[in-house]
């Protein structure tokens, strides 16, 4: 039976749906004001799973994961490059579509925009007013008031006392209580606005979510995922909003992934070492860095680095070897075999995909060692539930990426076909010193019985 880490509760707890057999799952998803960094990735990969292991196992999943499109930094980055908000988020969503179909991330069943959710947010807003949980100030803004909700503080595992000593919180002369956060936020000049009841304005960050998940799962769904970043004040603030407004519980299982560090480093645009998507992807293959997110825990810190990435290269090249040999027909998996078998009581303890992989390099070595066709269909199906080795064995071996220079696929084939013929020969010093020179250039030769096959290192 599946097994979850709840951080609500911070400890392992087997999953129970609401609804038997379905699954609804909220994602906090990115603020689109900038490219998609590598955090975003593992947001991407990691959600993606969790819903192609959920649905493997039978579940029909409904997966909502947000768009941010209205917020400071984006109202400030479109100021400065003299465009409207609607400009810069509709450019850089179409990038973060372009990143995560690279990265092999299936779309998500719904992706709501904040912008189009106004008048729920207007109508929780009133709502917590009307309960006394959330007051107008002098400045025009609305805020949540903490001290309203008893249960503020459980998500973070931290009472009110322990928030304000330990939270740096931005002093504001307009809140009744230091840790109150805003629900919408008057208007400011040139800045966009919507009507409210409390003037024209725009809505703050955290009630977008709740708003949003409401309208689309209910005031009670199954699983809520994000960033570990998020944990607090974001979701701690989602809690207090949503069920303030509906007095019922809001989620039964949170689930957040670990912080993503570059060469044993946060990663931080200060520390010069912040890399979007797109300058990885220009390095290494997207399945190459799929599998590389993979490989660790979810809940695991990530460090992300060029040695990391080119060892997961190897890794999965390793893989891909033994897939040569792969039936063209469908493959079902027998859940009852002990390679599946084994693969699954690892997905099932809190979605253990770095047992998981081990599993698949067992598998990979044992059809090397049997030259066994349904051992490699075995691999690459299960590899599949993880959104791995789809790609036809010959074409991610011979797949380059990021090299301006080298030899290309046809300069390749043309020293394969005269080494060919040195052999033929018997001009065994010129056929050796192709070989020797395809090597030093990256390329890897496998002579067999039906010819000679290569791919780069």
């Amino acid at each position: 039976m599946l097994k979850l880490y709840n951080s609500l509760s911070r400890r392992l707890e087997h999953f129970v749906p609401i609804q038997p057999g379905q699954v609804r799952m909220y994602v906090c998803g990115m603020t689109v004001y900038d490219y998609c960094h590598l955090g975003h990735a593992r947001v991407f990969v990691v959600f993606d799973m969790v819903v192609r292991w959920l649905r493997s196992l039978g579940y029909r999943v409904e997966y909502v994961r947000n768009i941010t499109d209205i917020d400071d930094k984006i109202i400030k980055r479109a100021h400065e490059n003299g465009e409207s908000t609607a400009e810069l988020t509709g450019r850089f969503i179409k990038a973060m579509h372009e990143d995560e179909a690279k990265l092999g991330v299936l779309p998500p069943d719904a992706e709501p925009r904040a912008t189009e959710y106004v008048a729920e947010m207007l109508a929780m807003i009133g709502a917590l007013v009307d309960k006394g949980l959330a007051y107008r100030a002098e400045n025009g803004d609305v805020y949540y008031s903490v001290h309203g909700f008893p249960s503020y503080g459980a998500l973070s595992g931290k009472s009110l006392d322990d928030l304000r000593a330990g939270e740096r919180v931005e002093v504001d002369p307009h809140k009744r209580d230091p840790m109150d956060f805003v629900l919408w936020k008057a208007a400011k000049p040139g800045e966009p606005a919507w009507e409210s009841p409390w003037g024209p304005g725009r809505p703050g960050w955290h009630i977008e979510c709740s708003a949003m998940s409401g309208k689309l799962l209910g005031a009670h769904f199954d699983i809520h995922g994000g960033g570990q970043d998020l944990q607090f004040p974001h979701h701690e603030n989602e809690i207090a909003q949503s069920e303030g407004t509906h007095d019922c519980k809001f989620v039964n299982y949170w689930l957040h992934n670990g912080f993503v560090r570059v060469d044993n480093e946060k990663m931080s645009k200060s520390l010069g070492n912040f890399f979007s998507i797109r300058e990885v992807l220009e390095k290494f293959d997207p399945e190459v860095v799929r599998f590389f997110i993979l490989r660790a825990h979810y809940r695991s810190p990530l460090n992300y680095s060029d040695a990391h990435l080119e060892d997961a290269k190897g890794a999965l090249t390793r893989l891909y070897t033994a897939l040569k040999n792969v039936p063209p027909t469908e493959f079902e998996i027998d859940w009852a075999d002990p390679w599946a078998a084994r693969f699954k009581a690892a997905m099932d303890e809190d979605f253990g995909t770095p047992e998981a992989v081990a599993v698949l390099f067992e598998l990979a070595g044992e059809a090397n060692r049997a030259h066994d066709p349904r051992l490699s269909a075995l691999l690459k199906t299960l590899g599949g539930v993880l959104g791995l080795l789809q790609t036809s064995p010959e074409s991610f071996l011979k797949r380059r990426v990021g090299e301006s220079d080298g030899l290309q696929d046809v300069e390749i084939d043309a020293m394969i076909e005269a080494r060919v013929v040195a052999k033929t020969s018997r001009n065994f010093a010129e056929a050796d010193r192709i070989r020797d020179e395809l090597k030093a250039a990256g390329i890897i030769l496998e002579d067999n019985l039906q010819g000679t096959s290569w791919r780069r290192e």
